[in-house]
């Protein structure tokens, strides 16, 4: 199977009509992978799959605007008929499981443990999913986070999740054949580097030769459309907008 990114969501810092937060279905290899769970991202993720048939959750961070929406797959999986036929894995920074807890009011976790597997992601984590390899790398931001490399039978995405200008970037986004990339400011505030511009996107694609580069997590200081084409005068290379229900092929 070709490696596909389906896009579910894309707004920052909140949902708003049509466009949920970050969310995207990763499906290659033989396995189909929800990436980022931002509010409204799970009733996109419908559209496209089973829930119950997810391979495995991966989130980048905890932020509520990329990680909200476990709630809804949690009660989902718990209480709405979608049980998975196995706790699905979650990869996701440590005490992803503890706040989703804390959230509902519970003091542990064991109650999630039949319908979800939380694993701590760090620097380097490496898995693989039958033919999907998934690799992390800790990026900068103003807390624990990373950034997503995606292989596939020769086929290469790259995710930046949500950082600031980083080494580990233009490492996870080499010679990617799709590089989804945050372009959320219009410029940075001195002394604060947590997240890009649209020129920092368009830089990082040119010198780590990515073949497409897809911007999204446009913040409310940008339109899709101004942020796409500042990042394409930089990246020179095909540059588009991340749209919701939009299905890349790597």
């Amino acid at each position: 199977m070709p490696l596909t990114l389906t896009v579910l969501g894309t707004a920052s810092p909140h949902p708003g009509p049509d466009r949920p937060c970050s969310g995207y279905l990763l499906a290659g290899g033989g396995a189909e992978v929800w990436v980022d769970a931002g509010p409204g991202s799970f009733a996109e993720l419908q559209r496209h799959t089973d829930p119950a048939r997810l391979t495995a959750i991966w989130i980048s961070h905890l932020h509520a605007d990329h990680s909200a929406d476990l709630l809804a797959a949690a009660y989902a999986f718990a209480f709405g008929g979608a049980t998975p036929h196995a706790p699905i894995p979650v990869y996701a920074p440590q005490d992803c499981a503890q706040r989703l807890a804390g959230f509902l009011g519970r003091a542990d976790v064991d109650f999630l443990k039949g319908v979800l597997d939380f694993r701590a992601l760090y620097d380097g984590h490496d898995v693989r999913h039958w033919n999907l390899r998934l690799t992390a790398r800790a990026v900068a931001h103003d807390t624990e986070a990373y950034g997503l490399r995606a292989e596939c039978q020769g086929s290469v995405l790259a995710y930046s999740g949500d950082s600031g200008p980083c080494a580990a970037l233009g490492e996870l986004a080499s010679r990617a054949d799709l590089f989804l990339c945050e372009a959320d400011i219009d410029v940075h505030r001195e002394g604060e580097q947590v997240h890009l511009t649209p020129e920092d996107a368009g830089r990082i694609a040119r010198e780590a030769r990515v073949r497409e580069l897809l911007v999204t997590h446009v913040g409310p200081t940008l339109t899709r459309e101004a942020a796409t084409a500042r990042a394409a005068a930089v990246a020179g290379r095909p540059t588009r907008a991340a749209v919701e229900g939009d299905t890349r092929t790597c």
